[in-house]
């Protein structure tokens, strides 16, 4: 970033920069002995709304505060940056901006559901913000249409919000639908008089990540286990599986969720994947 007259001015690569041919022009980073900071350079980083998977959301209505954009946005994953263009004047709104989410792979799904999406007066323009196919994978369905729902929701409230006399002030929506995360966990699996005994334990375990393997890369699988004097812990009776994106947990919720197991019914939910890396398992699943 440069400042000119007052002014800071952004310079980065285009929208559809190709790394392998202009790897042909020369090094494509700055010489690590070069003071930028003595003519008044930033450089840039890949983070926040940046990178390749960047979206572009235009025709957001100007009451839409940037919490309930974010809202909106946040149906389909959690954001890794987000960012709405304002009048450097006024601080209003120019109704559109960027924004990029935790996990790449719902990039497209979103671009799908939200392009094209009438929200009050205006239409919405939602894609990436470099070149891509974005064609949705069957297995990214199920992300889809529990995102639309959310959205249908928060549309339902929008229009309730601005029979309001100030339109978008106090508007009230519905609370989110579960978007999928990286962790599963099952239910109505496993007994606990299984998990006492250590041979049963040990195959369970085995069945377990050969079974859950097949519908993603499969990272670990976690099945809490009883104390040794016989008390219940947080998270005994129920398992979890760790997938290294939603694809894999996605595709294992379809297939898993409603099959019977030992004469009972499975029940598959995405888990919340803070509580799961800090070894919380008594949370409440997503369904």
């Amino acid at each position: 970033m440069l400042l000119v007259q007052g002014v800071s001015v952004r310079v980065r690569r285009p929208t559809d920069y190709n790394p392998s041919l202009a790897a042909a022009l020369g090094p494509s980073h700055p010489h690590p002995h070069l003071n930028l900071a003595a003519v008044g350079l930033t450089p840039g980083t890949i983070g926040g709304a940046e990178g390749p998977d960047r979206i572009f959301v235009g025709g957001l209505p100007y009451y839409f505060t940037d919490a309930q954009i974010k809202e909106l946005l946040e149906s389909f994953g959690p954001l890794r940056g987000f960012d709405v263009v304002k009048d450097k004047d006024t601080g209003n709104s120019k109704g559109y901006g960027f924004c990029a989410y935790q996990d790449p792979s719902v990039t497209d799904v979103a671009c799908a559901a939200l392009n094209g999406l009438k929200m009050g007066d205006k239409t919405l323009t939602v894609r990436r913000a470099s070149a891509s196919t974005g064609q949705i994978k069957p297995e990214q369905e199920l992300i889809l249409q529990q995102a639309q729902q959310h959205i249908a929701m928060q549309k339902m409230a929008l229009q309730a919000g601005n029979a309001l006399p100030f339109p978008g002030v106090g508007l009230a929506l519905a609370a989110p639908a579960a978007f999928p995360t990286k962790i599963l966990c099952l239910t109505e699996v496993v007994s606990i008089d299984e998990l006492r005994d250590d041979e049963e334990y040990s195959e369970i375990l085995q069945d377990m990540r050969e079974e859950s393997g097949k519908f993603g890369s499969l990272v670990n699988v976690i099945i809490p286990r009883p104390i040794p004097n016989g008390e219940l812990i947080p998270g005994v009776g129920k398992v979890f599986l760790e997938y290294t994106d939603v694809t894999g947990s996605t595709r294992a919720k379809a297939a898993l969720h409603g099959r019977k197991f030992a004469g009972n019914i499975v029940t598959a939910a995405y888990y919340p994947e803070d509580k799961f890396s800090m070894g919380d398992y008594g949370a409440e699943a997503m369904v």
